[in-house]
């Protein structure tokens, strides 16, 4: 987005407190000699260039409200979603304050000249609320009271539009130097106590962490305070009043452009909470790979062999996506699909099996002659959901735990166009999921053998007869089937890894 390099980008802690401090206290420094020395406190009054200001401003807070939006609803952080309406809220009333600019747009208006000390009122209070420690339980209130709080912005923004075009009390004409200084002073006092708050939280958190981006955003935060500050003692288009239309860019741009250089996947990781970095969950784990690809791949072109996954995955995708399966990666010919990373499936071991069934008889619609054919390994069990990777880069948010592993050595041990379960996910399947058990599978690396299941059909799939499979709601210790298991060593096609199982 921006080509400048980002603050603090490679510096060491002792020169990132440095830096901090003097783009801290810079600005306070400027304020103080444009109030004591009036005179150098010249003017220049350029409308033009405090529309594209402001819109600039707007249009920064824009972009990083979607983008943490974005990265809220993926993770289901409370602290990504509260910044994300922090930015909004910013964004929206600088748009308003834009059309006031004199000879652009609308022109001198009571309302749309005071939206951005109330914008940035607004935002100080979702950023506060974001630099709390909300815990798993307060985290949940918080997104369950998502919708409600998105409303609430959105008809504060709209309502203002409204009141200001309309020109009701107490916006019905433009206000006077003394009464907006008014407003500005009580809006002020508002802010800059509520961003001093979100900026020594940010500041405290970053102490934990050492993440770099933690110390943007406090800065950021601090500029926004000082803004609310500059805000209550410029005098139009001088000096002092550029300042903080200048400061509040700034806040916006350097945390954009420290957010373009973190690593593209987890990129606002630094803000996540702590039950987000690292918690445990309850999840199922599907794992999907093609039999036969490596000896496919010799015998075609490259590009033969990505028209080919790319058939695939176009269609398959999507079918984990429709169950709320997190598409987790896809490497090469693998793809592994998580339920209930976010805590929020609460019926993820059926979503995981219907997703397993579908998969395969989807895979085969879209197969043409000579194509491999997927194998797929479902378990269920309890991960640790956290952000794997260097703190300079390639992070990922995985699952870690026994639970994958597991799924992982299921895949191998199933045929092509089958798909074997493991016993934890099998019993907690509800009636109407038809699978057959299987003798355990020897696992590399595990000292007993896992239970397996190979599924056949879920809820309204399910038409085998009660000879060809056994019902969920069977006890465990129902007579094994004796059919033979494909020994991988006798038939290649079946595994592309001779030491899978």
């Amino acid at each position: 987005m921006l080509a400048a390099p980002a603050p603090f980008a490679g510096a060491r802690r002792p020169v990132r407190i440095v830096a901090a401090v003097v783009g801290v206290v810079v600005p306070m420094v400027l304020l103080a000699v444009l109030l004591l020395r009036p005179q150098a406190d010249g003017s220049w009054e350029s409308h033009p260039a405090h529309f594209w200001l402001v819109l600039s401003a707007a249009a920064s807070s824009v972009v990083l409200g979607v983008a943490v939006s974005t990265a809220a609803r993926s993770r289901r952080d409370a602290r990504l979603f509260l910044v994300s309406l922090a930015f909004l809220a910013s964004a929206s009333f600088l748009g308003l304050h834009a059309l006031a600019t004199p000879g652009v747009l609308l022109g001198k208006n009571a309302g749309f000249e005071l939206a951005t000390p109330v914008g940035l009122a607004i935002a100080a209070a979702f950023a506060a609320a974001s630099a709390l420690e909300w815990g798993r339980e307060g985290g949940e209130y918080v997104l369950r009271a998502a919708p409600l709080l998105l409303g609430l912005l959105a008809v504060a923004i709209v309502g203002w539009a409204v009141v200001s075009l309309a020109e009701l009390p107490p916006l019905e004409k433009t206000l006077g130097t003394e009464q907006l200084d008014g407003w500005q002073i009580s809006l002020a006092a508002l802010g800059v106590a509520l961003y001093a708050f979100a900026a020594v939280g940010y500041l405290h958190l970053y102490r934990r962490r050492r993440a770099r981006f933690l110390l943007v955003v406090s800065v950021a935060f601090a500029l926004l305070a000082e803004s609310m500050i500059v805000i209550a003692w410029a005098r139009n288009w001088h000096a002092s009043w550029w300042e903080w239309h200048l400061l509040m860019l700034a806040a916006f741009l350097v945390i954009a452009e420290t957010a373009r250089t973190e690593w593209h996947e987890e990129r606002f990781s630094a803000l996540y909470l702590d039950e987000t970095l690292a918690g445990a969950r309850d999840v199922t784990v599907l794992l999907a790979d093609l039999c036969g690809f490596t000896s496919y791949s010799e015998r075609h072109t490259p590009s033969e062999v990505t028209a080919m996954l790319n058939a695939y995955y176009g269609e398959l995708v999507p079918l984990v996506e429709r169950e709320r399966g997190e598409v987790h990666q896809i490497v090469g010919d693998e793809l592994m699909a998580i339920f209930n990373k976010q805590g929020d499936l609460p019926d993820h071991p059926l979503r995981a099996a219907r997703t397993a069934v579908r998969l395969l008889e989807r895979a085969d619609e879209v197969a043409q002659d000579g194509w491999p054919r997927f194998r797929v390994g479902v378990n269920t069990g309890e991960v640790v959901a956290a952000l794997v990777g260097g703190a300079s880069g390639h992070r990922k948010h995985g699952v870690v735990g026994d639970a994958v592993n597991v799924a992982a050595r299921l895949e191998s041990a199933a045929d092509p166009g089958m798909a074997l379960i493991g016993e934890t996910t099998f019993r907690r399947l509800p009636p109407g999921v038809v699978a057959e058990r299987r003798e355990p599978v020897r696992a590399k690396g595990k000292a007993e053998r896992v239970e397996a299941y190979r599924l056949h059909a879920v809820g309204t799939q399910a038409r085998m007869s009660d000879e060809q499979s056994t019902p969920r709601e069977d006890d465990k210790n129902d007579e094994i089937d004796e059919s033979p298991v494909p020994d991988p060593e006798k038939d290649g096609d079946s595994r592309d890894d001779p030491e899978a199982d």
